[in-house]
C-alpha cells in the first residue's frame, strides 16, 4: 500500500478513531458524529500534523496536501486514509475523480457495502478503484445495481460470478447498461458472438468498447487489408482479440512485416488471425529470420504457437 509504512501512531490515533476498524468489510465503521466529536482532541491533532517543527505525516506527504489547504477538514484527511487503507493511490483518485473531494466518507462506504453485497472481496478494491475510481462516487440504485442487473439477465451469469466477471473488467461498472452495454452485446451478437458466458468470462472487454469508434474501424481496416466483411468477421469471433488491438501500433506494423518480408497470402491469416496477438519483435521476427536462415518453411501456427523447443524440433525434423 502506498505511504502507510510511513505514517505515525498519533497520525493513525487521530483518524482511525474516527472509522474504527471493525471485522466486516474494509473494517470501516463510520460514527454518525465523525466531523463533530472529540473536536478538542481534533484541533490539538491538527496543529500537531500542520506543525513545521514535526516531520510531515502521510496526510501532508499526500500530493493534494497543499500548504494553502490550512484548514483542510478531518475528514478529508479520513477519506485519504481511506483510500490508502485500501490500497488505493488516493492522490490518483482524486484527481481522475474531483467528486471525490466532496463525496462523504459514509456515501464511499455505501459504495463498498454495495460491492460487498455482490461478492466482492476487500482484497479486490485496490485493483477495481485504483483502475476506475469513478466507481466510488456512482449512484448504487441508477448506476451500479443496473450493471448487475445487465450481469445477470442479459448474460446470464450467475451472482456467485459476479466477482469473476468484474475483476475481469472492472470498466463494467462505469459504463451505462442503456447507452453502452446492451448496445454493444447487441450489435456483438448481429456479428455472430452468441456465447454469452464466453464474453462474460473471457472477453467482456468487447462489452465496455465502443462500437463506433472501435469495433467497427477494426473490421473496416481488415477489409481494407483485402478480407470480405465476411471474412473479417469470422477473424474476430475466432480471434475476439482482433478488436482491442491498435491499428497503428499493432495491425499495420505486423501486417507489413507479414506481407513484405515474410511475403505471406491472405489466406493464412484467415486461417490464423492469432498471429496479432504474438509480438512482432520478441516472436514473430526472431521466428521467421530463424525459418528463413535453415530454409525451413513452416504453417504460420506452428511458427508462432510452438515452445522453443518444439519449434527447435521441427527445424530438426526438416533440416533431417
Amino acid at each position: 500500500m502506498h505511504m502507510l509504512s510511513e505514517v505515525s501512531d498519533s497520525t493513525f490515533s487521530g483518524s482511525i478513531s474516527q472509522f474504527e476498524m471493525t471485522t466486516h468489510g474494509l473494517g470501516m465503521k463510520l460514527s454518525p458524529s465523525s466531523a463533530s466529536s472529540s473536536s478538542s482532541s481534533c484541533s490539538d491533532q491538527q496543529m500537531s500534523l500542520l506543525s513545521p517543527t514535526k516531520p510531515k505525516s502521510i496526510l501532508q506527504k499526500n500530493p493534494l496536501y497543499q500548504p494553502t489547504h490550512k484548514n483542510i477538514s478531518l475528514q478529508f484527511k479520513e477519506k485519504i486514509l481511506c483510500l490508502e487503507i485500501m490500497g488505493v493511490d488516493s492522490g490518483k483518485a482524486l484527481s481522475q475523480n474531483p467528486c471525490l473531494h466532496t463525496a462523504s466518507l459514509h456515501a464511499i462506504h455505501d459504495i463498498i457495502t454495495f460491492l460487498q453485497s455482490k461478492g466482492l472481496y476487500q482484497k479486490d478494491f485496490a485493483r477495481i478503484f485504483g483502475m476506475c475510481p469513478t466507481i466510488l462516487t456512482s449512484d448504487i440504485r441508477s448506476e451500479l445495481n443496473p450493471v448487475f442487473n445487465f450481469l445477470s439477465k442479459d448474460l446470464r451469469v450467475p451472482e456467485n460470478y459476479f466477482r469473476k466477471v468484474i475483476n475481469k473488467c472492472p470498466r463494467l461498472l462505469i459504463c451505462s447498461v442503456k447507452d453502452q452495454l446492451k448496445p454493444t452485446l447487441f450489435y456483438l451478437q448481429r456479428l455472430g458472438f452468441t456465447d454469452v458466458h464466453h464474453l462474460a468470462y473471457q472477453d467482456p472487454i468487447l462489452l465496455v468498447s465502443s462500437v463506433e469508434n472501435t469495433l467497427i474501424p477494426k473490421l473496416h481496416y481488415l477489409v481494407s487489408l483485402g478480407f470480405t466483411r465476411r471474412e473479417a468477421v469470422e477473424m474476430t469471433l475466432r480471434c475476439p482479440g482482433l478488436f482491442t488491438f491498435s491499428i497503428q501500433n499493432n495491425f499495420k506494423p505486423k501486417f507489413d512485416y507479414f506481407s513484405q518480408e515474410m511475403e505471406g497470402e491472405l489466406d493464412e491469416l484467415k486461417d490464423f488471425p492469432q498471429y496479432f496477438a504474438f509480438s512482432l519483435d520478441k516472436r514473430i521476427k526472431p521466428r521467421h529470420i530463424q525459418l528463413v536462415d535453415n530454409g525451413v518453411s513452416i504453417p504460420l501456427s506452428l511458427m508462432l504457437k510452438t515452445t522453443e523447443e518444439e519449434f527447435n524440433h521441427l527445424i530438426s525434423q526438416k533440416n533431417g
